[in-house]
C-alpha cells in the first residue's frame, strides 16, 4: 500500500497541477469510497470549490478547499490518483474535472480507499503520531517511545498513532539498515541501536522520496509512471534472494500478521545485542 514516500510523491506531483484550480465536474462511478455523507451532498460541497492547498499527514492526502472544507483522502491498499490519464482506466471510481479541463482520476482495484469531507481535517488525522521526517522526530523521542514498549520493534514502528507514515516495507528496510531483528522487543534496544534506527528511518524514507516511491504492485505516480524506490530495496519483498551485504538468503517471517523480510545473518536475533548497522551508504542521512 502507499506509504509515506509514495504519498509524499503524489502530493509533490499534484500540487503544482491542481492548486489554484476549481472543481467544475465530478463523476462518481463507485459510491463506496465516499465516507460519512451521501453522494449528492459530497458532490454539492465540492462543486465550485477551489483547491487552496495540498499536503500530506501520515499516509493521508489533504486537499484544502475554499469555503473552509478539506477533502481528506486515504489510498489504502491499491488506490491511485492519476492526473489526465491518456485513456480509460479500468478501475476508475471517482473523477474530478478542473476548470482548465484537466482531470484527476481516482482508481482502486480493491476499493478500500476513502474520501472524507471535513471542516477540520484534524478530526480525521488528529490521532496520528509524529512525522518521521520532521524535526520533532528526534533520537530522544524515539528512545522514549520504544523504551515503554514490550512489543516487537517492527510492530512499534507501524503504530500510526505514535509514528505516522511508516508502513510495512519501509519498516523492513529501516530495521535492516540498523542491523536490528524485527522481533526484538522494543524496550531491549540499546542507545546505540536506537541511534542507528533513528538514522536509518530518516535515511530510508528520504531515499525513497527521492526515488519517487516504490511500485511493488499497484502504486503509480499521478503521471502514470512507476516509482523506482523498490529497485534499491535491500530486503523488502526480496524473499529467497541474496542479501546485498553478506549473500545470505533473505527470509520472510510474520510479525504482527505482517509479512516481514530480513537477513538472518545481518540482523541481530532476539536475545542478542551485537550492532550491525547498515546505514552507511544510504542517502539523506
Amino acid at each position: 500500500m502507499p506509504e509515506l514516500p509514495e504519498v509524499e510523491t503524489i502530493v509533490n506531483s499534484l500540487r503544482p497541477r491542481v492548486v489554484g484550480k476549481t472543481i467544475i465536474g465530478i463523476v462518481v462511478r463507485d459510491t463506496r469510497p465516499i465516507q460519512q455523507i451521501g453522494v449528492e451532498e459530497f458532490c454539492r460541497r465540492l462543486m465550485g470549490r477551489s483547491i487552496r492547498g495540498l499536503s500530506r499527514r501520515g499516509k493521508y492526502i489533504i486537499f484544502s478547499l475554499s469555503h473552509k472544507n478539506n477533502l481528506v483522502v486515504h489510498l489504502r491498499m491499491t488506490g491511485a490518483l492519476l492526473w489526465n490519464p491518456a485513456g480509460p482506466e479500468p478501475f476508475s471510481r471517482l473523477e474530478f474535472v478542473l476548470d482548465d479541463r484537466s482531470k484527476l482520476v481516482y482508481t482502486d482495484v480493491r476499493r478500500f480507499g476513502t474520501f472524507c469531507l471535513a471542516r477540520d481535517a484534524g478530526k480525521i488525522v488528529g490521532k496520528l503520531g509524529i512525522e518521521p521526517l520532521n524535526k520533532e522526530f528526534t533520537r530522544p523521542a524515539l528512545a522514549a517511545y520504544l523504551g515503554t514498549r514490550s512489543t516487537p520493534v517492527k510492530t512499534a514502528l507501524l503504530n500510526q498513532e505514535r509514528i505516522a507514515g511508516i508502513g510495512n516495507m519501509y519498516a523492513d528496510e529501516a530495521l535492516f539498515a540498523a542491523g536490528i531483528h524485527p522481533l526484538r522487543p522494543s524496550s531491549s534496544l540499546k542507545p546505540q541501536e536506537i541511534a542507528a534506527l533513528h538514522r536509518s528511518i530518516r535515511a530510508v524514507l528520504k531515499k525513497a522520496v527521492k526515488n519517487q516511491g516504490a511500485s511493488i504492485r499497484n502504486y503509480r505516480q499521478p503521471d502514470g509512471e512507476a516509482g523506482r524506490a523498490h529497485e534499491e530495496f535491500a530486503v523488502a519483498h526480496r524473499g529467497g534472494q541474496a542479501c546485498p551485504h553478506c549473500s545470505t538468503t533473505i527470509t520472510r517471517i510474520v510479525v504482527g500478521q505482517r509479512g516481514t523480510y530480513l537477513c538472518p545473518h545481518c540482523q541481530t536475533a532476539p536475545g542478542m545485542t551485537t550492532l550491525k548497522s547498515r546505514t552507511k551508504g544510504l542517502t539523506g542521512q
